[in-house]
């Protein structure tokens, strides 16, 4: 391994140590904004990824709408809400949760296990070859995007379409018909609190 290897595996390793504590302190923090900052350090990790897939273009998008946008969007929700605002309780039982957990886990220790007597067994590793010339560039993802990818391109703008228009209609759903609402007269009392009282007056 060259120098310039060497300093590819340890760029992949801070990349991989950024998004493994990344993705931990978003799922344990019970602060929310110590979980944005958590998944923001995940998409940074991620970033550095493609940066080592030679997708400039992919990681420059994934800082700037990323974490440049949806995690300070969450940070605006997060304090109209309030730090402490909380959901509802879950009712999900724990063993549930650990038991996943445990797959998980007993999965990636396997898998680092299998690795790691693959190498010392003296197995052959297969290096990638260099990327193609305008790889990642934006050249290349927007002459991938209109001729080879169009289609599903133009069925992910159709999805987010329909997304938004279904979120408009639960919106709206959920507000009260204003038709339906008892009609305040001049003084300010509505018909049926006046007729509460005249019941009251007779009985």
């Amino acid at each position: 391994m060259n120098e310039i290897g060497y300093v590819n595996f340890a760029f992949f390793g801070l990349c991989t140590l950024l998004m493994l504590v990344g993705g931990v302190i978003t799922v344990a923090a019970k602060n929310p904004i110590r979980g944005a900052m958590g998944l923001m350090a995940t998409i940074v990790g991620v970033a550095g990824m493609y940066l080592l897939l030679s997708a400039e273009f992919l990681a420059a998008v994934q800082i700037i709408v990323y974490a440049g946008a949806v995690v300070v969007l969450f940070l605006f929700v997060i304090m109209l809400l309030g730090p402490s605002a909380t959901s509802a309780k879950d009712t999900r039982d724990w063993s549930a949760r650990y038991l996943a957990a445990g797959v998980f886990l007993a999965t990636s220790v396997g898998g680092m296990v299998l690795l790691f007597q693959s190498r010392l067994a003296g197995s052959a590793v297969t290096e990638l070859g260099a990327a193609p010339r305008g790889l990642g560039t934006i050249e290349g993802v927007g002459h991938e995007l209109f001729t080879t990818a169009l289609v599903p391109f133009e069925l992910s703008s159709a999805l987010l379409l329909v997304a938004v228009v279904g979120a408009v209609a639960v919106a709206r759903g959920k507000q009260p018909d204003p038709t339906m609402l008892p009609q305040a007269s001049h003084d300010g009392v509505s018909p049926t609190e006046k007729k509460t009282a005249a019941k009251e007056g007779v009985s």
